[in-house]
């Protein structure tokens, strides 16, 4: 018998059946292959964000954890998947200025805030009309690579199948059994796939439309990851890749020439010196972001042999390590989950008797 069924090769199923697997369980993926959100995803890993300039929930815990996960990968694949790199928040308004400014004096944030520079000191090719601040601990996964050697291997393990996974071959009884597996249980790592699963849609998804573009320029940028309301990372000294969009109406996966000019728009107040590019790839996907900005997971209300691991939106790459970790613990230890992840804060509203 499989203790662990895992639906989808994403972030979230990879990194928890990495964790399973190195805990001595028997895991099997099924995924279809296909390009997911996971791969398309900048993986920016921000500790403070908004206009506001707000820590993360539970960063000072999250982050050590995404560090120790990504190093041990690398360590294991012999090759880099987290590329820390300072962050340059260029400020929009006098207000986001005074915001940071606040956080400065706050001993919380100070780990994370660097120098900030009045408007008078620009950084070349870049107009920063209200000054800007530098974030420390800052950075970007590389989630197409990593996610190509877990395949591999969970594929050398025997724990990987490409399928398209259909709901209606799950049987309940007289034991639970997909296809001609039999597991103790399986989790749904879907992303916003879940919006179709007949025991999981009922949670409040809010997915949201996201395109990208990667560029090639000729500026001499600082090689630090930037943001002015959208964000850019620079890849190497003549590649940039900009995002991302935000649509929660059009949900799927069709790149689109408004997508395109919104995101070039954005740049181009930045610096019109780097909006002289060439279009390299324009990728488009949609983010599993839940009502409440806090992960589903746990198990279903009425069948606790399937679950769910899922609704990390934006934030993946800084909580799927730690997440992966306290679930397993719930999974094989019966540890409690966190309540402000644990779905059963949804099992009176949104599930059916």
């Amino acid at each position: 018998m499989t203790d662990f069924l895992i639906i989808g090769q994403g972030l979230a199923g990879s990194l928890l059946a990495w964790e399973l697997i190195h805990r001595g369980c028997t895991v099997v993926i099924v995924d279809n292959g296909q390009e997911n959100a996971s791969q398309v995803a900048a993986g920016l890993i921000n500790p403070v964000t908004g206009m506001r300039f707000v820590k993360s929930t539970d960063v000072d815990t999250l982050l050590p954890s995404a560090k120790h996960r990504y190093a041990q990968l690398a360590d294991f694949f012999r090759h880099e998947f987290y590329i820390e790199k300072s962050m340059l928040r260029i400020f929009r308004s006098n207000s986001e200025a005074k915001n940071a400014d606040k956080r400065l004096n706050n001993p919380a944030y100070q780990a994370y805030l660097g120098g900030m520079q009045p408007p008078g000191k620009p950084i070349k090719h870049l107009a920063t009309p209200f000054g800007f601040l530098e974030q420390k601990q800052t950075g970007y996964l590389q989630t197409r690579p990593l996610l190509s050697r877990l395949k591999a291997f969970f594929i050398a393990q025997n724990s990987y199948r490409q399928a398209d996974f259909d709901y209606q071959d799950i049987r309940f009884e007289p034991s639970l059994r997909w296809q001609d597996i039999y597991p103790k249980c399986i989790i749904f790592c879907e992303g916003h796939q879940a919006s179709q699963n007949p025991w999981f849609s009922c949670l409040p998804f809010q997915s949201v439309k996201g395109e990208i573009l990667t560029l090639e320029h000729q500026a001499h940028l600082p090689d630090k990851i930037l943001n002015y309301g959208n964000w850019l990372i620079p890849l190497n000294s003549r590649q940039i890749r900009i995002g991302a969009t935000f649509d929660r109406e059009n949900l799927n996966t069709e790149i689109t020439e408004q997508g395109k000019n919104d995101l070039l728009s954005s740049l181009n107040q930045v610096s019109t010196d780097i909006t002289q590019t060439t279009l390299i790839n324009h990728q488009a996907n949609i983010r599993p972001c839940t009502l409440d900005k806090q992960p589903f997971i746990g198990r279903h209300s009425k069948h606790k042999q399937l679950a769910i691991f899922n609704g990390f939106g934006a934030k993946g790459s800084l909580q799927i390590p730690w997440y992966s970790q306290h679930f397993a613990n719930t999974l094989l230890n019966d540890i409690p989950l966190a309540d402000t992840c644990n779905i059963e804060r949804y099992y009176e509203t949104h599930f059916a008797a």
